[in-house]
């Protein structure tokens, strides 16, 4: 599967009575009918590990974008005809010193804080379960048990969680309005893990300062979608795994688990 394509329905499955495994490609899995595949006996694997490095970069280019504001209006300024003069009023936010709450602290999450550290950021992050103490204080970061603690205190939020039912619309009205109204919300996990309707509503009455968003519901928006025409909005087109390098040991890494599932070996990165 590439691009969650083509889709693993019943009607698939029955015409394939011979299939033994299916190969999706990057971390999420929400696409696929667990269930459903399980059901007649299908293996299913992903390709986790692979993506993280690069979906953490793009975590940070977001959050560094975002604070500079770089494409709100500091690139078209600086190209645009009109411009005469550089504002000097044209301010971004710090990075350095500044507090970076992650909520899901998984391989993604912690490539995150590793690269946050440089920037002598304060770490926070919430998860389901506490890493252990030898990982925290090699990035510097703080256990948060309760999000709710996370989003009072942090100056960029970012989601790097798994789209399960428990973190379906994690991000609310409710958790928009615990953040601070100078915060940046950051999503690279995926789009449904947010209430994009609540956050819309979020941006236009500065409830938080901005948000930048590798992921949306649904991909792409519809072009008449409100977040589309905030100029306190980056989104980009999950690209989080978007590089030569990393599509490319995606691939291998797929193949590798069909060669294994039609051979009766363990199938690398088996999920089902």
């Amino acid at each position: 599967m590439w691009y969650h394509k083509p889709d693993i329905n019943e009607e698939l499955l029955q015409s394939l009575p011979n299939l033994k495994v299916v190969a999706s490609s990057g971390v999420g899995i929400d696409h696929v009918d667990l269930n459903l595949l399980s059901s007649y006996g299908v293996k299913l694997s992903n390709t986790p590990f692979v993506v993280s490095t690069d979906t953490a970069d793009l975590g940070m280019a977001l959050m560094l974008a975002s604070s500079r504001r770089l494409v709100e209006g500091s690139h078209q300024m600086a190209v645009s005809h009109d411009t005469e003069y550089f504002p000097a009023d044209w301010l971004g936010t710090d990075l350095s010193g500044a507090t970076l709450g992650i909520v899901g602290m998984g391989t993604i999450g912690y490539k995150v804080a590793q690269r946050a550290k440089p920037f002598e950021m304060k770490i926070l992050y919430h998860n389901r379960n506490q890493r252990n103490k030898e990982e925290e204080s090699a990035v510097g970061a703080i256990y948060c048990k309760k999000i709710d603690d996370l989003l009072h205190q942090s100056d960029f939020v970012l989601l790097s969680v798994s789209l399960t039912p428990q973190t379906h619309k994690l991000i609310g009205k409710r958790e928009l309005e615990l953040m601070k109204p100078t915060a940046t919300l950051i999503n690279i996990s995926r789009g449904l893990v947010v209430d994009q309707d609540a956050l819309v509503e979020a941006l236009q009455n500065k409830v938080i300062k901005a948000a930048a968003l590798d992921v949306t519901y649904p991909e792409p928006l519809p072009r008449d979608h409100p977040l589309l025409k905030l100029k306190n909005v980056i989104i980009t087109p999950h690209i989080g795994s978007a590089t030569k390098k990393t599509r490319r040991l995606m691939m291998e890494n797929m193949i590798e688990s069909i060669q294994a599932g039609l051979t009766g070996l363990p199938i690398p990165n088996e999920v089902l």
